[in-house]
């Protein structure tokens, strides 16, 4: 999802008349045919390079106003599975991005957290101010960024803003991979005749956010000018819930299918349920999700009707 969101931020920068948008991407969780759209734009400058290497952290930011920070590695399974890979990309990475941006003089960063970081924190729906215990080293990674900014901002002065994204989805996910999303996923299952899988009971519950909502708050973030917006995280969400069970009928019922999914074993260091509090964003950043669930849904689907269907 990374990437998803990095070419739909491209889009939305350029329609600012941005004079220069520089990516730094690695390419390890998406594919430079993503990229393809903007490499005639002279505005648009691409540095394949790893965040958690200084010195290529240091050479993306020079000269640049804004931060938007969206690099890391997904995904609690395999945060699970690889701790040191998850350390390395989404706190040592992002420490190396915070530094760089400080040194640079970048104006503000703006940077990608995640709904993890409420781990068993009961009360529903989330509030950003009240988080538990984390369950993966997904979650503390993330968490370690939150408390990365809050004291870079403390110590340096830098205007920050953590965005708390819940379950995003949308085109261009990739279906392939041991960790892949559930959403691309069943969308596979669905146009192929393939069996689709879900962990546990699917009484489940998630806010799934289309990524076009999540790039409205990173260029709300960007731009704000409400004086009391900075050095806080929000979260970044639809505001409303849907059980895995029923967000499959939901998809089955959109590809015309009647298919049932099968149930296998829940996975460690998954949160139960999932709803957010988005009067924070509301009220800071103007931040108001324009795709609904269905909507975001239909469209998804009908990407992957066209691009993955046999």
């Amino acid at each position: 999802m990374v990437q998803v969101l990095l070419v739909l931020i491209l889009w939305n920068t350029f329609k600012n008349n941005a004079e220069k948008v520089r990516v730094l991407d690695n390419l390890s969780n998406g594919f430079i045919k993503n990229l393809e759209p903007f490499k005639s734009n002279p505005a648009f400058e691409f540095i394949e390079g790893d965040i958690t290497n200084l010195q290529t952290c240091m050479d993306a930011c020079q000269n640049i106003h804004y931060v938007l920070h969206q690099a890391a590695l997904g995904s609690v399974p395999r945060s699970i599975a690889f701790p040191l890979h998850t350390h390395a990309a989404n706190a040592t990475g992002f420490l190396n991005m915070m530094v760089a941006a400080r040194d640079a003089g970048v104006q503000r960063f703006v940077y990608a957290s995640s709904s993890s970081v409420y781990g068993d924190q009961p009360d529903s729906p989330k509030v950003e101010s009240r988080i538990g215990k984390a369950l993966s080293p997904y979650a503390v990674s993330k968490y370690t960024n939150e408390l990365y900014a809050g004291v870079f901002a403390l110590n340096y002065g830098m205007k920050v803003i953590g965005l708390r994204y819940f379950n995003v989805f949308g085109p261009r996910q990739d279906p392939n991979g041991p960790y892949a999303a559930a959403i691309p996923l069943f969308m596979d299952a669905l146009l192929n005749n393939k069996t689709a899988f879900i962990n546990g009971n699917g009484e489940q519950t998630r806010d799934f956010t289309f990524v076009q909502n999540a790039v409205q708050a990173n260029i709300r973030a960007c731009f704000t000018d409400h004086p009391e917006s900075f050095n806080k995280v929000y979260n970044v969400a639809l505001g409303d819930s849907i059980s895995v069970k029923n967000l499959f009928a939901m998809l089955a019922k959109i590809a015309g299918k009647e298919a049932q999914p099968s149930f296998r074993e829940e996975r460690p260091g998954d949160v139960k349920n999932s709803l957010a509090d988005i009067s924070l964003a509301r009220t800071f950043l103007g931040y108001e999700p324009q795709v609904k669930l269905n909507e975001g849904l239909e469209i998804t689907f009908n990407w992957f009707k066209s691009t993955f269907s046999k």
